[in-house]
């Protein structure tokens, strides 16, 4: 990882290859797009938790 001689890309360059370029791990879009899912599905049920739910009327 650390001895790969990449020559530093400016940020427009860098946006353009893609968000799996960016990490340099090998993961590919379709991990970061998994984990992003991931991520919102656990603040939706986290945000579930919080918030108190309303009785039933009748």
């Amino acid at each position: 990882m650390y001895n790969n001689p990449v020559a530093p890309v400016t940020g427009a360059a860098a946006a353009g290859m893609g968000s799996g370029t960016l990490a340099m791990t090998g993961a590919g879009d379709l991990f970061w797009y998994a984990l992003a899912a991931f991520a919102m599905l656990a603040l939706g049920l986290a945000i579930k938790r919080i918030v108190p739910v309303r009785a039933q009327k009748g």
